[in-house]
């Protein structure tokens, strides 16, 4: 599965994440727009791929918004934390430096997860 933020929806990643083998969870785009319109955004479109069709059935279905909705409670409360800790965008070059700077990132995430279920499981610190 793949889930992004729904300002990343891009119909050429989705193709080429199909094509993969990847589902896609990503939601429709403007939805609230185009029903209001009258028109169906779940509808294929002239020269959607068949893995964007694909995408475009199942994110009409509940079950794949359900899937979708659960990023907010995963992915979105480590964004929070990188954010607090003043990772708005990386200030690096190269992939080796990204890399080094999201692992602290995760590294410091972590470290402080760990002391808040500790805290609240009564634990010691060390």
């Amino acid at each position: 599965m793949n889930f992004a933020d729904g300002g990343f929806v891009n119909l050429t990643d989705i193709t080429d994440l199909g094509q993969s083998g990847i589902t896609v969870y990503l939601p429709l785009m403007e939805l609230k727009r185009q029903l209001a319109a009258g028109r169906n955004p779940c509808a294929p479109k002239p020269g959607d791929s068949p893995e964007v069709r694909a995408w475009r059935a199942r994110m009409s279905t509940p079950e794949a918004q359900a899937i979708y909705a659960q990023r907010a409670s995963t992915a979105e409360f480590s964004n929070a934390g990188f954010r607090n800790r003043g990772l708005y965008q990386f200030v690096v070059r190269g992939l080796k430096k990204v890399k080094a700077v999201a692992l602290l990132q995760a590294l410091a995430h972590n470290f402080q997860r760990t002391i808040a279920l500790r805290r609240a499981a009564d634990l010691p610190l060390v």
